[in-house]
């Protein structure tokens, strides 16, 4: 009898994971829609723009003629990286083909080499740092762990415009003195943390080696970390979560275990926090609430997958990741801009688990009495059976 019902248990939890990877196909489906209607959208457009002279006034199509829609230059690079990322691991789903076009249509080696001149021009020094710089290096490593020949074109055509952000980047990291722990754009946990995968994807030695120096010298020694004070109001990135996902790609796991116990205080057992409430989604600043719980989320998974699976914290991150999993899927609509142009590539980061290492705790995570783990190559599921 007892056999019987751990089998019915087995097959009730494979029905929800086949279930779970059926809905993933849809929601990403609905992420790649998001993203193919907003790359070649020119208006709305909040630009980031510095004018040197009368000629500097220009509309975005001329500025940045690859990365000119979805309102502003960084949203416009990590929707096109939401489309490489998607036709890449999805290559059967209905939208492929209108993605490999769009993608066409943008990433020309004119346009590239365009873009490449703008962020390189006088009074641009700053320009998109770190966030849209570590966005766009996310899109070259999506293009370089991609094999096919149309990819290994807009690959080439790309190079020139990442290096440019890999000098302005590494030129500006040792003049660093002081992280920067805000939960949005200039934010340098979250950004140090897509940079590392990039120059790793990439073997980019003398890059990921300035870049694990950097982290450990801004955070190794933190402690007590208030997560408690979080959210603020506007927040799309956990500060405290940032810096613990960033600090599992640096440290060894005994050492990130150690350093985990003296950073965040992680309950045993229960619950740890809520999702945060998002009250108007039509509001450009509120609406990156959305963002948090769907960045909390991977964070959450990623810090996780740096601890053995015997770890008490374990399965209270992954209740806390699910939940804002669920919170943060429910946001990502197409009825408000202020939200869709870019919340389906923080869907796709989660639901595709781009941050989450292979050869992690993660990949050889047990069934236990009340969870059951599925590995495919798109996504992991936690369902539970409780």
């Amino acid at each position: 009898m007892k056999s019987f019902v751990h089998t019915g248990l087995a097959i009730f939890s494979i029905s929800l994971a086949v279930s779970s990877l059926a809905s993933d196909t849809i929601a990403v489906d609905r992420f790649a829609a998001l993203a193919l209607d907003c790359v070649h959208q020119e208006y709305p457009n909040h630009i980031s723009h510095s004018l040197q002279s009368d000629s500097d006034v220009r509309p975005p199509r001329e500025l940045t003629p690859a990365f000119y829609g979805c309102l502003d230059w960084h949203s416009s690079v990590h929707g096109h990286w939401l489309l490489v990322r998607l036709a890449r691991l999805y290559p059967e789903t209905q939208y492929a083909e209108a993605a490999r076009s769009a993608l066409a249509q943008s990433l020309t080696e004119t346009n590239l080499l365009a873009e490449t001149h703008y962020v390189s021009a006088k009074g641009r020094r700053s320009f998109e740092r770190p966030y849209g710089i570590v966005w766009l290096l996310q899109l070259a490593a999506e293009l370089e762990e991609w094999d096919d020949p149309q990819a290994a074109a807009w690959r080439d055509n790309i190079r020139p415009l990442e290096s440019a952000l890999v000098e302005r980047l590494t030129s500006w990291l040792p003049d660093l003195t002081y992280p920067v722990r805000n939960g949005t754009h200039s934010q340098t946990a979250f950004a140090l943390g897509l940079a590392l995968d990039w120059a790793r994807t990439t073997e980019d030695k003398a890059t990921e080696a300035l870049l694990v120096e950097r982290a450990q010298t801004l955070y190794r020694g933190d402690t007590d970390c208030p997560i408690y004070y979080e959210p603020s109001g506007a927040d799309f990135l956990s500060p405290c979560l940032a810096e613990a996902d960033l600090m599992r790609r640096v440290l060894t796991p005994p050492a990130f275990s150690s350093w985990l116990d003296a950073f965040l205080s992680i309950p045993d057992g229960g619950k740890w926090f809520e999702p945060a409430i998002v009250s108007d989604r039509s509001d450009p600043h509120l609406v990156h609430l959305d963002g948090l719980n769907l960045s909390r989320a991977w964070m959450l998974e990623g810090i996780a997958s740096a601890l053995p699976p015997a770890d008490p914290r374990v399965t209270v991150l992954h209740r806390t990741a699910k939940a804002h999993r669920d919170a943060g899927l429910e946001g990502v609509k197409p009825e408000y801009y202020a939200g869709s142009h870019w919340l389906g590539s923080f869907a796709t980061y989660l639901v595709t688990e781009r941050g989450v290492a292979r050869g992690s705790w993660a990949d050889h995570r047990p069934e236990t009495k009340n969870v059951f783990w599925v590995k495919n190559p798109i996504s992991r599921q936690l369902s539970s059976v409780d």
